[in-house]
């Protein structure tokens, strides 16, 4: 028997656009300063403290009862209030570590790509981490700044095509010797 994987996300309660099925979710994003997936797993009891205790509102209980983020309910401001109410060690110490390394990402779904004007997620971008380039003849594009991008999430709900997620950001690759 094969499981149909869109079936089992709408009777959870989640719904997607389908311009973001193509993104993979095999790990879904948990708290800031969370542990390494399997480890945070195994040390999170479900007890939902850091959910009640976010300000933003954007933890959700996911699979199996372990927090994730749901950027469609706002942003993280990295307040630390998740890991200050968490009975278990379950998350880094944020004096040492930071929140994450993750990063906004663009899809070809943003209506720049059909040549309609939107800077939707330049005006929430805090940090400025989104810059539009220009281009002759064309509309400026959104262009991430992976030094300045936080990964608070404030530019997807605000995306009208909803063309923008939050992915681990990309780690250099090591260069061969020339």
């Amino acid at each position: 028997m094969t499981v149909d994987a869109s079936r089992r996300a709408f009777l959870r309660g989640r719904f997607k656009p389908q311009q973001q099925e193509h993104i993979s979710a095999a790990v879904p994003l948990r708290p800031p300063w969370a542990l390494p997936d399997t480890d945070f797993c195994n040390a999170c009891v479900r007890c939902e403290a850091c959910l009640e205790a976010c300000p933003e509102h954007i933890l959700v209980a996911g699979d199996g009862g372990f927090p994730e983020i749901d950027f469609q309910q706002g942003e993280c401001t990295f307040c630390q209030q998740c890991v200050a109410v968490c009975p278990q060690p379950a998350f880094l110490d944020p004096q040492q570590h930071a929140p994450w390394q993750q990063i906004a990402h663009i899809s070809e779904q943003c209506l720049t790509g059909q040549n309609i004007v939107c800077q939707s997620c330049r005006d929430q971008c805090e940090p400025s981490a989104i810059r539009m380039r220009l281009r002759i003849g064309q509309v400026p594009v959104p262009e991430i700044d992976a030094r300045q991008c936080t990964g608070c999430g404030a530019c997807v709900a605000t995306c009208p095509t909803a063309a923008i997620a939050i992915h681990p950001q990309p780690t250099p690759s090591a260069q061969p010797a020339s």
